[in-house]
C-alpha cells in the first residue's frame, strides 16, 4: 500500500494544516520549568531527572507534572540519534531539554511520534556541538488534520496514536521473543561447541606429542611499547595498526578492525609482528585471543605466537588455548587476587598436546565449521532485531507522512 492511499484512507478527505512548534493555539512551550542541578547536589529520590538524552537521574522534587514531549536541546547532530522523549507524571528536566505539550487541539502522544520522524538537522546551529535553540525549535512545523473540526481532529490524531503504540508494543514483545529464542539457541550451540572441541583435542599421554609454545614457533613473545609515558601523543596517528586487548576480545577469530595506529616513533619503540600471528593475552582477561588479519603491533599485555608451519598452526594453538583457558585463568587467579594476570613464563612452560599436522588440520576444519556456525547465530540476531526495528520505522513513516503544502510558485 503506498503512503497516499494509507494515509488518505485514515484523513477520509480532510484537509491536513501545517502550523509550528511555536503556535501557541496548539502547542504549550514549558521551558520555564526547566533547572539544572549538579550531580554531586542532587538529592536521592524517585522522580526522574531528564536530559538530553533520556533520564539522567531520580531525585527529590520536580519541575514538570502532566504529559509533555521532551525535545533535545543539544548534544546529538546526528537525524538517526536525536533524542525525542515521552513522560507523564511527574519529572524534573534539566535545561538540555525542550519541554512542550499539545493543547486541546493537538494530541501530546501525536506530537510525540511525530517529532520522531522530523529532520531536525536544518534547525540546529553551532557546529560540532549542535544546538536547537528555542528560537529554531518553533519554526518546526507539525501536521494538524481539520483544525477547524478539533473533535474530528483529535479522532485522527487519536487513531494514528492508537495503531502506533500498539505496533510498537508489538514490535518489543516479537523482539524479547525473538532475543530470548535466539539467546537460548546461542547458549546451547556454544555448549555443544565447546563440548565437541574439548572431545577432539583430548590426548592421552604418549597418545601424541606434548611440546610447549615456543617449541612449536618461528617468534613467540610479548609485543613491545618501550617509550614512556605510554600516552606520549608523538607515538600515534601514523599507518601502523596498534592492536590492544580490546580489539582481541571484540573481534572473531580473526582481526579484521583497529582502533589506534602507531606513528614512525611508535613503530620505531616498538615490534611490527606479521599476519597470522596469534595473539593471546596475558592481564585481566587471560588468554582472550585471536589472529592478526594484518601485520600491527601490541602492547606487552600481550603474547604473540608465529606458527612454524612445519609443526603447527595458529588457528590449531588458538582452539587448544581457548580448550585450556578455565586452567590457565585459575592460575591467574593463583597469582593475584586483586586482579588476574598471567605472564609469559607461564606460557613458556605450558605443554600442550600436538598430533600430527594433517590431524591438526582435520581438528581446524571441524571447529571451524562449529565457529561459522555459532558466529552466524551471535551476527544474526542484531540483524533480525534491526529489521524488525525497520519494519516498524516503515509503517511509523506511512502514517505520519502528511502532505506538505503546495509553496509559491510550485504546481498542486
Amino acid at each position: 500500500m503506498s503512503s497516499g492511499n494509507f494515509l488518505d484512507k485514515l484523513l477520509d478527505g480532510v484537509a491536513v494544516e501545517w502550523k509550528t512548534l511555536g503556535n501557541e493555539e496548539f502547542v504549550e512551550i514549558a521551558n520555564n520549568g526547566r533547572r539544572p542541578v549538579k550531580a554531586a547536589l542532587r538529592k536521592s529520590g524517585a522522580t526522574p531527572y531528564y536530559g538530553a538524552n533520556n533520564i539522567q537521574d531520580y531525585v527529590e522534587g520536580h519541575t514538570h507534572d502532566g504529559e509533555f514531549v521532551l525535545i533535545a536541546e543539544d548534544g546529538s547532530a546526528s537525524l538517526e540519534n536525536y533524542s525525542i522523549q515521552y513522560t507523564t507524571g511527574k519529572f524534573w528536566a534539566n535545561n538540555h531539554v525542550h519541554v512542550v505539550c499539545g493543547k486541546s487541539g493537538l494530541n501530546t502522544r501525536f506530537l510525540y511520534h511525530y517529532l520522531r520522524i522530523v529532520n531536525f538537522i536544518p534547525f540546529l546551529t553551532g557546529g560540532a556541538r549542535a544546538k536547537l535553540t528555542k528560537g529554531s525549535m518553533i519554526e518546526i512545523p507539525i501536521p494538524i488534520p481539520c483544525p477547524e473540526n478539533p473533535k474530528k481532529s483529535l479522532t485522527i490524531q487519536a487513531e494514528i496514536v492508537r495503531i502506533l503504540d500498539a505496533f510498537t508494543e508489538l514490535t518489543a514483545e516479537l523482539t524479547a521473543e525473538l532475543t530470548a529464542e535466539l539467546t537460548a539457541e546461542l547458549t546451547a550451540r556454544k555448549k555443544q561447541y565447546n563440548y565437541y572441541r574439548d572431545q577432539l583435542l583430548r590426548f592421552e599421554e604418549g597418545e601424541v606429542e606434548w611440546k610447549t609454545l615456543p617449541e612449536m614457533a618461528l617468534d613467540f613473545g610479548r609485543g613491545k611499547s618501550k617509550h614512556r609515558p605510554r600516552n606520549d601523543e608523538r607515538l600515534y596517528g601514523g599507518d601502523t595498526p596498534f592492536i590492544q586487548t580490546g580489539d582481541i576480545r571484540s573481534a572473531s577469530h580473526i582481526i579484521t578492525e583497529y582502533s589506534q595506529t602507531y606513528s614512525e616513533l611508535g613503530l620505531k619503540q616498538s615490534k611490527l609482528w606479521p599476519m597470522g600471528t596469534l595473539c593471546i593475552t596475558i592481564a585481566a582477561n587471560i588468554a582472550e585471543t585471536s589472529i592478526l588479519g594484518f601485520d600491527a603491533c601490541f602492547p606487552d599485555s600481550v603474547i604473540g605466537f608465529v606458527a612454524a608451519p612445519n609443526k603447527t598452526s595458529s588457528g590449531y594453538v588458538e582452539y587448544l588455548l581457548q580448550s585450556f583457558k578455565t586452567k590457565l585463568e585459575e592460575k591467574g587467579k593463583e597469582k593475584s587476587s586483586a586482579q588476574s594476570n598471567i605472564n609469559l613464563g607461564t606460557f613458556e612452560q605450558l605443554k600442550l598436546p600436538f598430533p600430527r599436522l594433517a590431524e591438526q588440520a582435520r581438528i581446524v576444519a571441524i571447529l571451524d565449521k562449529f565457529d561459522a556456525l555459532t558466529t552466524s547465530l551471535t551476527e544474526g540476531l542484531p540483524r533480525e532485531i534491526a529489521l524488525r526495528q525497520k519494519q516498524y520505522t516503515h509503517y511509523r513513516d506511512l502514517l505520519l507522512r502528511f502532505p506538505k503544502p503546495v509553496q509559491a510558485g510550485e504546481c498542486p
